[in-house]
Formats: structure tokens, sequence, C-alpha cells
């Protein structure tokens, strides 16, 4: 099926409220054509939202071009209640924040020189000219505040077709900016298209210059990637898959993809967890990863976190059966969940149904609260200070090995006996 035919529902709400007659945007698109004229174009949108509309796909971003420099873009919008933000000046972009969206408004543009990561830009006046330096025909596609398409590069049909296409010479695209290697591979797994074998042939010719691209840009389209629900389908395209490995060498664990396809349709496999299937063994691989790519403290936590515990369940057979509320209880049932998806896609030994048991074990458990705090032990004769926390920590501890049981009288003796 067509992707134009992707949500029935969207699709239907694209048609009856489409995004761009929103109030607010209009009103944007009425203050950036002050002093000109109705039949000259000033403003029009362009990118993923417009890809996003006529895809049926809910939009979640918002891209417009305009003739505008930014410093014109921010007298018109002086006084209004949109505030403007000065996140890339350099490159002719200014974001746009109201209550309910933010825009990214790009003065029209040449690239003028590029080395692969920078471009030096001219600004112009020619929306074709503009379109010829965009990466993908699908991502040229314009549109104005009243629904009019401008499609100079043909993206709409490429689009309808599912065809991720550069825009010229393949060759000369990627050399501007290496980064479009890795959006180039997000689109393709995105909309399930095949790769041409000149296309392929420019990938791999230019694979070094990705080495030349910021770590923090690169993580940032992985993430895209591991986010696309298609991607659990990358082994099924040879060339993909062997142009992915080369350049994430990291994610070694690709194959367990196929034994987590069977139990995605019941559970929804975030990026957190896609990449802790691709990353964790034994040796820590996960921690090279996270030191080459500067994640977050949270996810990097995580991934710690999950090797630890996944290095427990591997050598405790009660782990997932005797221990479960207990091992609930210290970690949560979400990273239980994610252990156990883990743990099913490391070991082939799992049957799938005795995966399902365990979810439904972990779902359907209660946590046991322990009602002992710091309250009841000043009550009964203790101090604030550090004690307290000490013999508060023995009392838990107790507690959860022993099946979630401690007397009075056990308390009373621990609290004696400090």
């Amino acid at each position: 099926m067509l992707n134009f035919k992707f949500n029935f529902f969207q699709n239907l709400k694209n048609a009856i409220f489409p995004f761009y007659k929103n109030k607010e945007l209009q009103f944007l698109f009425k203050k950036l054509q002050s002093d000109y004229p109705k039949e000259k174009v000033v403003s029009r949108f362009v990118g993923g939202c417009v890809r996003k509309h006529l895809s049926g796909e809910e939009i979640d971003d918002i891209d417009m071009a305009t003739i505008l420099k930014t410093d014109e873009v921010k007298n018109r919008l002086k006084n209004t209640y949109f505030k403007v933000l000065d996140t890339g000046t350099k490159h002719g972009t200014v974001t746009v924040i109201s209550d309910n969206f933010r825009v990214e408004i790009t003065t029209l543009r040449q690239d003028h020189r590029t080395d692969g990561r920078h471009a030096e830009v001219k600004y112009i006046d020619d929306w074709k000219l503009d379109s010829e330096r965009r990466d993908f025909t699908i991502n040229a596609i314009y549109l104005d505040r009243n629904g009019k398409i401008f499609d100079p590069q043909m993206g709409t049909i490429d689009l309808k077709n599912k065809n991720v296409k550069f825009i010229g010479d393949p060759q000369k695209r990627i050399e501007e900016d290496y980064l479009r290697i890795i959006r180039f591979i997000r689109f393709k797994i995105m909309y399930d298209s095949k790769l041409e074998p000149t296309t392929i042939a420019a990938i791999k010719q230019n694979l070094d210059g990705i080495k030349k691209i910021s770590k923090e840009r690169i993580l940032l389209e992985l993430i895209k990637i591991l986010e696309l629900k298609s991607f659990l389908k990358i082994s099924e395209n040879y060339h993909l898959l062997e142009i992915f490995k080369l350049i994430f060498p990291e994610l070694i664990y690709l194959e367990r993809l196929k034994r987590v396809k069977e139990i995605n349709r019941n559970l929804k496999l975030n990026k957190d967890i896609i990449l802790s299937i691709l990353l964790i063994d034994e040796k820590d691989n996960h921690e090279y990863f996270s030191h080459k790519y500067n994640v977050s403290n949270k996810l990097k936590l995580s991934l710690e976190k999950l090797a630890k515990n996944l290095n427990l369940a591997q050598n405790n057979k009660d782990f997932f059966y005797k221990d479960l509320l207990k091992n609930i209880y210290l970690n949560g049932k979400n990273h239980l969940i994610t252990l156990n998806i883990l743990n099913y896609a490391c070991n082939l030994k799992i049957k799938l149904q005795e995966f399902k048991n365990i979810l439904n074990k972990i779902l359907n458990s209660k946590i046991p609260k322990l009602d002992i705090n710091g309250e009841y032990l000043k009550q009964n004769g203790m101090e604030e200070g550090e004690d307290l926390g000490k013999v508060l920590n023995k009392i838990e501890e107790e507690w959860l090995n022993n099946g979630f049981k401690i007397s009075k009288d056990r308390i009373k003796k621990l609290i004696e006996g400090n």
C-alpha cells in the first residue's frame, strides 16, 4: 500500500484540518508577508512537515523557508506573541516559538563553499536554486499558506513511489555534507526503499568522510534511525545492512533483531531498548560506545545497569522466577521488562512462551511496600542521624530477603542493637 494511504484517520484529519490553516501559522505568514504584495511569495513550508502532511503522518516539527533575512524576520515579529531565538543565524536560521508551535525559519540560500561538514552560504531570492542545495527530492517540496505545492525537484512523485533520491549528483550532494549518508540510510529504512547501484557506489566511496562529522550529529541521526518502526527489518536489505555495519561497527548484534521482531507486535521497543539489544554483552561493548559518542549520563547509566543485571540474570536461574518480585522492587517494572526483552534477544535457548510468561508476571505483579520509615524508628527510640539510615537499610534488606516480611520484634532488636 502506498504511503499516501498510510493512515486513514490521519489522512482524514489532514484533509479536514490541514496544519497550514492553523490560526497561529496563518498569522505568522501574514506578519512575514508585511510590505509585500499578495502575489509575491515570501514564505513557504518545506521539508518534513510537508512530506508528513502529504503522507498522512503526524506532524511533529515545522520548517519554513523565506526570502527574508533573519533580521527582517525578527523585525516583522517584534511586538507579537512570537518569541524569536537566534538558533542558527550564521546559516540564516531563526526559531520562532509560540504556545503551540516551534518553527524553524531559514532564508533561501545557496551553498557557496562546503567541506563535508560546514558550508559558506549565499542568500538568494530564488526558490528553485534553494531546492537544488537540499539533500533529497522528498525534502524539497514546498507548501504555501493556501496549501499550494511548489515542487521543482518532482519530490511528490518520489514520495508517492517511496523513492528516496538525492537531488542531482549523489556524489556531489554527499561531498557537501557527509552526514547525508546517514540521513539517506534513515529515509531508506523509513520508506523501505531500494538502493540504486550508483548511489551505493557514491556512499561507499565517501564513507571515510563520516569521520569528519561530529559524534553528536552522528548520534542524533542514529537515534532517529533506531526510533523507526521499520528498523527491525534492516537485515532484509543486504546493501543497507552492509553500509550500516560499516558506519556503526559497535552495533555488533544486529542478528538479535530477528529474535525481537516476533515480540514487537505487542511491545513498543523504544530506541534505548533497541540500543541495548545491539550493544550489550559480557565484554562491556556498551562502555566503548558510550565513550565514543559521549552519550548522556542517563543513557550511559541505563546501559550499565542493564549490562550488570543481564549478567546476574544469566547466572542466577531464580532472577526471573523466585527472585522476580524482589528484582522488580529494586529496579522497577520498566527495567525488568527491558531486561526480559534483552535476555530473550541474547539467549536462543529461551522459548517465546517462556518470555511471554515472564512478561505477564512482571506486568501483573504488585510491588510490595515497606511500611517502616524513619519516622517509625524515631517514635521507637532512635534519634535523627547516620545510624537511623543504617538501621532502616538493614530492615529493608532483611525484609527483602525474607519474602517481604519482617516482625516487629526483629525491628525492635535492630533498633536496640544499634
